[in-house]
């Protein structure tokens, strides 16, 4: 169960079709999913079809734009209901259903249906809900809708047969969200794209040519551009830096803050700063290569709420990380065990400012992070592995 799956590359959809189709020897798989509406948008796909040994059943709903926060909830209420009357169609006596948190109400669906036609469920947390929309300053701690969704979520929890998380720092939220409910949960992270993405030289990219940036030290940020993301402490460091010509800032991706970033450069004249669109996952190898270092970045408040999947493309390309993370984060935690970069904490330009002048003094240690970054993604990073931790999860 996930609202976004093949043609649909972006994240959610990629990592959900890689799973079902490599469960496929080992188990008979069917999804039940929405129509394209990221990165596939306007593709119509078939209601159903057969695709790599996989059944897709494809529900009816909305497709505005998700960057408005109304036509988000349009979106979500249009396609949950589509999903509900699927679901209790499709559903049957002892199967097993593997349903990803996005979006927040495709769990609940999930759960309802499942009981009723006594299946079994099992969580995959993307995203911990309610603290995303906590980090993302859209409800308060202490919200009445807050304390709703936790009082629902107990009961989530309490009727899944397992929950599988994607991080360590996910790992303890969950387990004190789940505390007397004896709920096993595993810890399976995303993996990283070996087959398509692989370091790649410096002088032969073409991106930094394109860019007209080759002599200069490069910072990228490639991905959502959304309310979870720290862009506002890069751009005043971009702003500080103006009249240093040794770096530039690279952002790459849409999202909901890209106006604003746009408008921010635009207004400041920040020609430090360049605002790429999204590109498709083919080029990935291309423009994560295109820097020195990579920036992976989170707002306050979300220990333990997500887990930015492009940080295993990131070493897969063998990238240093600059990472804007709160402690004992999922990515402060691969950051610091595969020594493969620095971490700062979100928020604090001054010292995000420092540490980027300190990275620049050790550019002779980028090297060894190159390569301890493509040895992570291949040693504990791999497709393989990752399949392997979901047969055994789910048998």
């Amino acid at each position: 169960m996930t609202e976004l799956y093949y043609p649909e590359e972006t994240s959610t959809g990629y990592y959900l079709t890689r799973i079902a189709e490599g469960l496929v020897n080992d188990f008979e798989v069917g999804v039940l999913c929405g129509q394209p509406n990221y990165s596939a948008k306007g593709i119509k796909a078939p209601k159903k079809e057969k695709h790599r040994n996989v059944e897709i059943h494809r529900a009816a709903g909305t497709t505005l734009d998700k960057n408005v926060i109304l036509f988000r909830i349009i979106n979500m209420i249009s396609l949950s209901l589509s999903i509900f009357f699927k679901a209790f169609l499709n559903f049957q006596r002892g199967d097993k259903i593997l349903v990803v948190t996005t979006p927040p109400s495709l769990p609940f669906i999930t759960a309802i249906v499942s009981l009723v036609k006594s299946a079994s469920y099992i969580l995959l947390i993307h995203d911990n809900y309610p603290e995303i929309l906590i980090a993302a300053k859209k409800t308060k701690e202490d919200s009445v809708f807050v304390n709703v969704l936790n009082f629902f979520n107990r009961w989530l929890y309490k009727n899944a047969n397992k929950i599988i998380v994607c991080g360590r720092d996910m790992f303890e939220l969950v387990g004190k969200k789940t505390e007397g409910l004896d709920i096993p949960i595993s810890t399976i992270q995303n993996w990283a794209e070996l087959e398509n993405v692989q370091p790649f030289p410096r002088n032969e990219n073409l991106l930094l040519k394109e860019l007209g940036i080759e002599n200069k030290l490069v910072f990228l940020c490639a991905g959502n551009m959304g309310y979870p993301n720290d862009l506002e402490s890069i751009v005043e460091c971009a702003e500080m830096l103006r009249n240093d010509d040794r770096f530039c800032f690279v952002f790459l991706g849409a999202g909901v803050k890209r106006k604003w970033l746009e408008r921010e450069v635009f207004e400041k004249s920040l020609k430090n700063i360049k605002v790429l669109d999204p590109r498709p996952r083919s080029e990935q190898n291309n423009f994560l290569n295109a820097c020195d270092v990579a920036i992976v970045t989170l707002v306050k408040k979300m220990w333990g709420v997500s887990m930015p999947s492009r940080t295993y493309n990131i070493l897969a390309a063998g990238k240093p990380i600059l990472a804007l993370t709160e402690k004992d984060s999922e990515i402060s935690k691969v950051v610091e065990e595969d020594k493969v970069g620095w971490s700062v904490l979100p928020d604090d330009p001054e010292t995000l400012l420092q540490k980027i002048l300190q990275i620049y003094r050790e550019r002779d240690k980028f090297e060894v992070m190159r390569k301890n970054a493509r040895q992570s993604a291949l040693k504990k990073y791999s497709f393989d592995e990752a399949l392997k931790k979901y047969k055994a999860a789910l048998k």
